[in-house]
């Protein structure tokens, strides 16, 4: 029988950060997202008590892929938006998601509503937040983040 010591480690064990005030952000880092995540993306994560984290915005001297492995590891979750050029999901996205999913880091996907029926397959089956607004897409990320992963210590 495990007790809440034993189930603190088999959490940590498993790649989730429990106590984590951290939500790494994978988005296309376009001036035409700016709005999407100014407005939208990181008011929404900080009314749910987390820090937001995009690479773009962290000072670093070596590979992209480094930093990006280092944070999503420090995250309690990670948000993925697909979107991206008109009729083109960000293909960069994928990668974050699934080196998340392996470490078993909770994933909230979003697309614009004028991509999400090019996302690809392999993603279709996950439950995406499809937004038109960034005002939209505040409402339904605080509404997911507060029903899947719960308030965050900054709250």
């Amino acid at each position: 029988m495990l007790i809440p010591d034993g189930y603190a480690r088999l959490a940590e064990l498993d790649g989730i950060n429990p106590d984590s005030a951290q939500c790494f952000v994978a988005m296309w880092f376009d001036d035409s997202m700016n709005e999407a995540y100014k407005d939208g993306l990181e008011p929404a994560v900080r009314a749910c008590g987390y820090d937001p984290v995009r690479v773009d915005g962290i000072e670093h001297n070596g590979k992209i892929d480094d930093r990006i492995i280092a944070e999503i590891k420090r995250s309690r979750f990670i948000v993925v938006d697909f979107t991206s050029k008109k009729d083109k999901p960000r293909g960069g996205v994928y990668y974050e998601a699934g080196f998340a999913h392996g470490l078993n880091i909770p994933v909230i996907f979003t697309c614009h509503k004028d991509i999400i029926n090019h996302v690809h397959f392999d993603t279709r089956q996950f439950n995406h937040i499809v937004w038109a607004t960034p005002e939209d897409l505040k409402v339904k990320l605080i509404d997911r983040i507060s029903a899947v992963i719960g308030d965050g210590p900054n709250k």
